[in-house]
Order: C-alpha cells, then sequence, then structure tokens
C-alpha cells in the first residue's frame, strides 16, 4: 500500500471514530485498499456506538411466496417460472391461510409476502388477499417490494401513490426492499430488464415513507457490478434516508448462482463480510443491518455480528427463492438463539420496527 494511502486510511479512520460522514471517494478506499480486519473493526466500533448494550435481535416471520410465475425473466433468479409452466402456481387462499396459522402457532408475528411479476393480476386480487388476511389474522404484512408496487401500478393503469395507498388501507403493513439488486440501470438493463429502473424503485420507497409506511433497503452483490456501483448503491440509500427516515433495516446478501441463467461463483464469506462491514460504516443514519444466514449459514452470520450486524433476521419458517439456486440452509429459533449467545450477544425477539418483545427465556442457556 502507498504511503498515501496509509495516511488517507488513517484519516478516514479518525473520521469514523469521531462520528463523522465519510463520502464516496473515501468509502471506496476504504473498501479497496483497507484490509479485512481493519475494515470489520471500523465497523464493530461502529455498532459498538449505535447499539451499546450488546442485544441482537431477530423475527419470527415466513415468507410466503404467493406465486411462481413472473414474466422478468431476471438472469439471476431460479425461481421464477412462465405461467404456462407445469411447476407455475398461484397459492389460493385457504393454503396462505394454513400458512399464517402455522406461522402464528410458532410465535409469529409477521409475514414476508412476495410473489413475481403476475401477467394479469390487478390491484383488486392484492387488495382481497390483503383484507381477507387481516379479517382472520392479526399479524404484520411485510408484502410487495417495489417492483412488484411497480408492476400492479402498470398492469392496473393507477399511479404508484394511489397504488399504495389502496395497498396499505387494504392492510399492507410495509414494504420490503426486495428487487434492489444492485441500484444501477447499467446492471439492471442486463441482468433484470424487464424490471423497475433506479429511479422507480427509489420512487415506491419514497412515497411509502411519504404515506407513513416503513420499510427495508437490501442489496444482492457479486454478480456483474463494479465496486463503484456497489459504494453508489449504499449512497442512494443513505440518500434517501437522510430525506424520509422510513428505512428500519439494511440486509446485504450475495448472488446465489445455482440453477440460474447468469450462473458463476458465488462471492467468498470474507467479500460478504467485508461488503456489510462498508454497509454499517457509510449507511451511518441506518440503525439497523441484518446478517444474512440463509445465504452464508450461522457461523459466518455469527462473523458478521463482530462485523457491524446486530440483526440476525429471521427464522424463515419458509424460504423458498434462495432455495431454488440450491441454497437450504435452516435455523430454528432455539438455534438462532444459541448462535447469537455463541457469539457474545443477547438474543431478544423484535417486530418489523425493531421494538423488543422480549427473550425466548426458555431458550437461555
Amino acid at each position: 500500500m502507498r504511503d498515501d494511502h496509509r495516511n488517507s486510511l488513517a484519516e478516514i479512520e479518525e473520521k469514523i471514530l469521531s462520528v463523522r460522514r465519510i463520502e464516496r471517494d473515501e468509502a471506496l478506499l476504504l473498501y479497496e485498499e483497507g484490509s479485512f480486519l481493519f475494515l470489520c473493526s471500523l465497523a464493530d466500533e461502529v455498532r459498538k456506538r449505535k447499539h451499546p448494550d450488546r442485544v441482537v435481535t431477530y423475527i419470527i416471520d415466513r415468507n410466503i411466496n404467493y406465486s411462481n410465475i413472473c414474466i422478468s425473466g431476471c438472469s439471476f433468479c431460479a425461481f421464477y417460472r412462465k405461467a404456462s409452466d407445469p411447476d407455475s402456481y398461484l397459492l389460493a387462499f385457504e393454503e396462505i391461510k394454513r400458512k399464517i396459522g402455522e406461522t402464528l402457532s410458532l410465535n409469529g408475528v409477521q409475514i414476508l409476502m412476495q410473489g413475481g411479476l403476475h401477467p394479469y393480476l390487478q390491484i383488486g386480487f392484492y387488495e382481497e388477499l390483503l383484507r381477507n388476511i387481516k379479517a382472520e389474522f392479526d399479524i404484520h404484512v411485510h408484502a410487495f417490494s417495489p417492483p412488484e408496487i411497480i408492476h400492479i401500478a402498470s398492469i392496473s393503469a393507477l399511479p404508484i401513490s394511489e397504488t399504495i395507498r389502496r395497498l396499505r388501507e387494504a392492510g399492507l403493513d410495509s414494504i420490503p426492499g426486495g428487487g434492489a439488486e444492485i441500484l444501477s440501470d447499467r446492471t439492471r438493463k442486463i441482468l433484470s430488464p424487464n424490471k423497475c429502473s433506479v429511479a422507480e424503485w427509489l420512487e415506491v420507497m419514497e412515497e411509502a415513507h411519504r404515506q407513513g409506511m416503513k420499510t427495508t433497503a437490501t442489496m444482492m452483490f457479486g454478480h456483474i457490478e463494479t465496486t463503484e456501483e456497489r459504494i453508489n448503491h449504499l449512497l442512494l440509500v443513505r440518500e434517501l434516508q437522510d430525506k424520509t427516515g422510513g428505512f428500519t433495516a439494511f440486509i446485504p446478501w450475495t448472488f446465489q448462482p445455482g440453477n440460474t441463467r447468469l450462473g458463476g461463483k458465488e462471492a467468498m464469506p470474507h467479500e460478504y463480510l467485508k461488503m456489510l462491514a462498508i454497509s454499517r460504516i457509510v449507511l451511518d443514519n441506518i440503525r439497523n443491518i441484518q446478517v444474512s444466514w440463509v445465504t452464508q449459514g450461522d457461523k459466518v452470520a455469527q462473523l458478521a455480528l463482530r462485523c457491524g450486524a446486530n440483526d440476525f433476521g429471521s427464522t424463515m419458517i419458509e424460504e423458498n427463492v434462495v432455495r431454488a439456486a440450491g441454497v437450504s440452509f435452516q435455523l430454528s429459533e432455539e438455534e438462532i438463539v444459541r448462535n447469537i449467545q455463541e457469539a457474545g450477544f443477547i438474543p431478544m425477539r423484535r417486530n418489523m420496527f425493531y421494538e423488543r418483545l422480549g427473550q425466548a427465556e426458555s431458550m437461555i442457556y
């Protein structure tokens, strides 16, 4: 490393430790020239500052994919099917009802409900689905990522604001950050040309925040994006958070190449941890950074708690999208609790708003 880079890294370190914001060039230099241990150590200091009580949260929920029919045709996705495919499906409400009942029986507090860009389902279908859920169950509905919102608006000939308003009135509680991939129109035109643009993804999130809804933000990396595009993704999320304050958490995870048209090699654990660390440092206005044990497994997730993360994510009673790519890590609540404790932290249940719901007393070792 050149001396000028060493000096610059020392200045960036001092800036971070004195709670000052770093900018694009500093983030790039830190990510590209800082060592793995240096970067993770800095991120851990930021995590300690934001969460000094050593609590690591998690949520009990279920991911219900109401359909796998999608016209987007993303090259990185192994889950979607055409409507004509023999294994395509659209869940009946009775099946969704069964899944929600099972979730509640396991102390679940939320369902994460996502599907594809269905070719003919208009907003009335989604309103009826939400109303039926809320009529029968007291459960938080975290559903419909920005690409789904954009598609529902388009196929229903509605503005985004009206689409979000109607879904919210029908029972939508919050919006997941899916479909962000990398917030770069260059990569999106290659990977998912039929999916929403960067501006549209941000528009959905800003409008949801304006209407009083909370959302999460994600990043799927390790495919065709550049380092600059990764950093720019973080800055776009940070800029919107400055404006609205509506993001509750950020979740970076790695592209899973199995069974996809895109193919390639999965990013190694050290690259995942390094990206998570720079996310914690750059996103100074987002309180929570979530691990991705679903793609990384529990041991890497434990390390992530020392690289800036403070949330262990969901029990994922059901998960289908990553599984379709050949990755099938599973953890029960008991295993999540044990992993958090073994890493030296205090496990605590939470909801979507990161309100703490207490400890699972019977699982404290």
